[in-house]
């Protein structure tokens, strides 16, 4: 089977459903043994049908180790680079950039280019624009990770033309449910989860119990699987990313992105069951 894929409102392109966080996880030193280790994480997530890997200027060296990866692997093909601006100021913002697309092995293209936490989303915008308009970037996006900044999310796609929003989503931390994806559905912009597992406690919570017998009506095998179904469930949700630095883990989580999904009546199961835990 393969991976389940959603449109993206703007353009109806399909993207595969999982894809690979590299905050923390690809900040490492150039040693063979971490770049091999990488290039596995990689080829899980594209044996499994995957293609989107985000990034950032802010991930300390996860985005060089991206592009050399993939340089290796001579894989560029198969990715959707996803990657963020993450500064003050329009030059500073242009250099950053420039940067971004060097480190990635882009090509000179970055198919979603987002402004990171919001920084100067004002300043930004215009330069993405015109970034878009020149072939450079494919997509535009805006960013956070908390969910204080729901409400100004959902207020800046409701009035700039957005390709993407990316915000904190997760069983446990399920604020986004009413107070962005339904602007999300409505203005046509597609959404990536980012921190999918919440807190590192969610996780370990539910492994302390076996999974529901009912799970595997959904063909869930492992608790990750169990929380990344319940995102990728919800039908705003383009994209979960979940980071890994481990091909095993990575693997495990794409299988999420295959099989039946839970319909509302299994969600609210699948909520119950992490509140229980």
């Amino acid at each position: 089977m393969t991976m389940l894929t959603r449109a993206i409102p703007s353009t109806g392109e399909a993207l595969p459903v999982v894809g690979i966080g590299t905050w923390q996880t690809f900040d490492i030193a150039a040693g063979r043994s971490g770049l091999e280790q990488r290039a596995a994480v990689l080829q899980a997530l594209f044996d499994a049908g995957g293609s989107v890997i985000d990034s950032s200027p802010m991930y300390g060296r996860s985005e060089a180790v991206v592009g050399r990866v993939l340089g290796d692997m001579g894989a560029r093909d198969k990715a959707f680079l996803a990657t963020k601006v993450w500064t003050q100021g329009r030059e500073a913002g242009l250099r950053q950039m420039e940067a971004s697309l060097e480190k990635m092995a882009s090509g000179g293209v970055i198919d979603l280019m987002q402004i990171h936490n919001l920084v100067d989303w004002r300043t930004h915008m215009k330069t993405l624009r015109a970034w878009k308009e020149a072939g450079r970037i494919r997509y535009i996006g805006i960013t956070h990770y908390t969910t204080s900044t729901l409400d100004d999310l959902a207020d800046i796609i409701r009035a700039e033309p957005i390709d993407f929003v990316q915000t904190v989503y997760s069983i446990g931390v399920r604020a986004a449910e009413e107070r962005l994806l339904p602007v999300a559905a409505e203005r046509g912009v597609a959404m990536i989860c980012n921190l999918p597992f919440g807190s590192g406690g969610q996780l370990s919570r539910l492994r302390r119990r076996p999974l529901p017998q009912w799970a595997s009506e959904l063909g869930i095998e492992s608790w990750a699987q169990f929380c990344l179904k319940y995102l990728i469930a919800h039908p705003a949700v383009t994209c979960v990313i979940p980071g890994t630095s481990d091909p095993a883990h990575a693997a495990d989580d794409c299988a999420a992105g295959v099989g039946p999904l839970p319909d509302a009546n299994q969600r609210r199961r699948m909520v119950e069951v992490l509140e229980a835990s």
